[in-house]
């Protein structure tokens, strides 16, 4: 978190919009955080967006003439996404996605891994730690003044809950086992937040 993940998100809706693209952005129901229709950035900045609860409503919601689709918070979309992307780009148009590439123990987040293998264009961003100052790739959960253990719900709503940008070494995951501790020791997956840029093969829209 805090990379600016949606900041780039719309700073590319909005250039299409220069381009005299017509342009529609999605975001999943759950991110409430600023208010329902909007997709805004930590610094303000906003564009709206239409909230869906899962992926299938998506496709009937774009609009005959819409030429760019945005998504935010793709990371919390149903496996579904992934077809709806794919056949959001075969229809000729361009898919611009933004999320989180690892959820808050620093493993894979729901369709992101895939939609980065299927995309043409990836982008990772990253953040400040702010424990040590070097570069975060890593979301830190912290619960109740404490990091959030291994165990706890990928996905919380309602919850008393904080984030942090964190370095993979400054970042906590109390209760892992030594296996899951194993895994994670191997996974050279740094980056965690991608902006993923899917386009059609005759997009010829320059970001």
């Amino acid at each position: 978190m805090f990379s600016g993940k949606s900041e780039e998100l719309i700073r590319r809706v909005k250039r299409a919009v220069i381009a005299r693209r017509s342009v529609q952005v999605f975001k999943p129901v759950i991110d409430d955080r600023y208010g329902t229709l909007v997709v805004r950035s930590h610094d303000g900045d906003s564009f709206i967006a239409r909230p869906v609860r899962t992926s299938e409503e998506i496709p009937a919601l774009v609009a005959p003439d819409t030429t760019v689709v945005g998504i935010d918070e793709v990371q919390f979309f149903d496996p579904g996404i992934v077809h709806v992307v794919r056949s959001l780009v075969a229809s000729g148009r361009r898919v611009i996605c933004a999320g989180l590439d690892q959820d808050f123990r620093g493993e894979p987040f729901g369709p992101v891994p895939t939609l980065l293998a299927l995309a043409e264009r990836v982008e990772k961003l990253e953040a400040i730690c702010v424990v040590c100052g070097e570069a975060a790739t890593r979301t830190q959960r912290i619960v109740d003044g404490i990091p959030a253990f291994y165990d706890d719900p990928i996905i919380v709503v309602g919850a008393n809950e904080a984030y942090e940008a964190r370095c993979r070494s400054c970042h906590e995951v109390p209760r892992r086992t030594p296996v899951q501790s194993e895994a994670k020791s191997s996974d050279e997956r740094v980056p965690r937040e991608s902006r993923v840029h899917l386009a059609s093969d005759n997009e010829r829209l320059n970001g």
